[in-house]
């Protein structure tokens, strides 16, 4: 057993900010004390005209369609202006013909950093409050913002305003400031990283949206995936681009092809201008090889799995983190279940995994301390991203191919897996754990070097560390080294 990992002191004038208490105060809160005012609220049978006049004179941007107690929808200012107004609308009609049906919410117990996230993740601006199944209030964009300036919901909401690639690159100036902000508010790694990531998927998919104006309506279905890092919501400040395109099986290459590798360099050079730098491996939807129609994919896939070499298990390490970010989500479903049902179970592959996972060892010494680089540019140093995050990264990816799991995020992988059995909840709770830590401490230390005018990184000089960080962080490699050597033994007994 090992004592539960707390996180980094991030104390110190590199990252206190004016508003630090503001700022954690905000991002622990519960949302129920955000609520300033009852719901403002219309039956289903009440017409746009009068949900419109109520907006008016209570003041307020949006009314929810409530009948005794039960949320049936959301109307907007801007659900008056584009339904009703510009479409020339019968205000007579009843509300529910232009409500968001079946809206998102929360609820009102989570805290406001929840809100932060699903609101960033869907660019909506209005969320309603929950008490089981009764609606209680409301939040919106400017509730956080107004005590929480700099929040990926401003930034995504800008982005999406921006009508060029000069647009873009101005608010992605900002990213640094963001992720500095989570670090001082004490936001956990999984919330950071949800939040980073969907700053990433707007400025992809506005990218997208202007590519199509610039070129035109594309000639087949398509759908952008994200890989890696992205895919699984767990970016920092430090990061490359790893995308690519599944095409309908309608695509021809002699038809078709110029249109999607214009599209493609397109968007993955205004990706590489707002920050994001291009694939070192080429792993980008401009590569042709990661442009292809969902048969071509099928084979991709069918071909790791059944001739797991090592150029194929190094490709599995970003293709089987997949997320649609943009288009027919359906083709990367579809794609994905496939996948899943040849890894299930499937022991020659997976232990072909495994040995690969296990290449990334935690830097411990004979006798279980921490042993840092030992030469070089980074002497004194430990890399916490592929020496501390990636061997959990992989551990969960395993997890997941072993019992087929469709969950993509790494904590979400290993919760799952518990629960299906594929490891025990007291390894699952430990590993959760390791990764928190790992990535806060990652996390802190790239706040740190942008503060300073510095490019982040991800290697950390353990001799930085306090005392207590430095047992912490041991602690967190002997429970990585603990689940490989599990995992290990459960490959040479052929347990999969």
């Amino acid at each position: 057993m090992h004592a539960p990992f707390l996180p980094p002191d991030p104390s110190g004038p590199d990252l206190a900010t004016g508003g630090r208490e503001q700022h954690l105060h905000l991002l622990s809160e519960p949302l129920s004390g955000l609520r300033w005012r009852e719901p403002v609220t219309v039956p289903p049978t009440a017409s746009v005209r009068e949900a419109a006049q109520l907006m008016q004179q209570q003041g307020v941007s949006s009314v929810l369609v409530v009948e005794q107690g039960r949320l049936f929808g959301l109307v907007t200012d801007r659900d008056l202006r584009n339904r009703v107004v510009a479409a020339g609308l019968d205000p007579s009609r009843p509300v529910m013909d232009i409500a968001t049906l079946a809206p998102l919410t929360l609820d009102e117990r989570r805290p406001a950093i929840e809100a932060l996230m699903l609101m960033a993740r869907h660019n909506i601006h209005h969320l309603p409050l929950m008490d089981g199944e009764r609606v209680t209030g409301l939040v919106t964009v400017r509730d956080l913002t107004e005590r929480h300036s700099t929040t990926a919901v401003y930034l995504v909401g800008e982005i999406h305003k921006q009508p060029d690639l000069e647009g873009l690159v101005r608010v992605s100036r900002r990213l640094p400031e963001l992720q500095r902000h989570l670090a001082a508010a004490d936001a956990s790694a999984h919330a950071t990283g949800h939040l980073i990531t969907a700053v990433t998927d707007a400025f992809t998919s506005r990218l997208i949206h202007l590519a199509e104006s610039h070129l035109g309506p594309p000639p087949v279905d398509y759908a952008w995936v994200a890989a890696g890092s992205q895919a699984r919501c767990e970016q920092t400040a430090k990061t490359d681009q790893d995308n690519c395109l599944v095409l309908d099986d309608g695509y021809d290459e002699a038809r078709h092809g110029a249109y999607f590798e214009a599209f493609a360099r397109f968007v993955c050079d205004g990706l590489a201008a707002c920050g994001y730098v291009h694939c070192p491996g080429e792993m980008m939807a401009m590569t042709p090889a990661w442009r292809q129609p969902l048969r071509r994919w099928r084979q991709y896939f069918r071909t790791w799995i059944n001739e797991p070499e090592p150029k194929a298990l190094m490709l599995t390490c970003v293709f089987f983190d997949l997320r649609a970010v943009h288009g027919r989500t359906e083709l990367l479903d579809s794609l994905r279940l496939d996948m899943l049902e040849r890894t299930r179970g499937n022991g020659i592959f997976l232990a072909y995994m495994v040995g690969n996972a296990l290449a990334h060892r935690p830097p411990r010494g004979l006798f279980g301390g921490i042993t840092p680089i030992r030469s070089g540019e980074h002497r004194g140093a430990i890399d916490l991203k592929h020496t501390g995050i990636v061997p959990i990264v992989d551990l969960a990816r395993i997890y997941a191919l072993a019992g087929a799991l469709k969950e993509v995020n790494t904590q979400d992988r290993l919760q799952r897996a518990a629960d299906s059995g594929e490891i025990s909840a007291d390894g699952v709770r430990d590993l959760r754990q390791a990764l928190e830590f790992l990535a806060v401490l990652r996390i802190r230390h790239q706040a740190r070097q942008m503060a300073q005018g510095q490019a982040p990184d991800n290697f950390l000089v353990v001799d930085s560390l306090s005392h207590f960080e430095r047992n912490q962080l041991k602690d967190a490699f002997d429970v990585v080294h603990t689940l490989q050597s599990v995992l290990e033994q459960r490959f040479q007994a052929g347990r999969f």
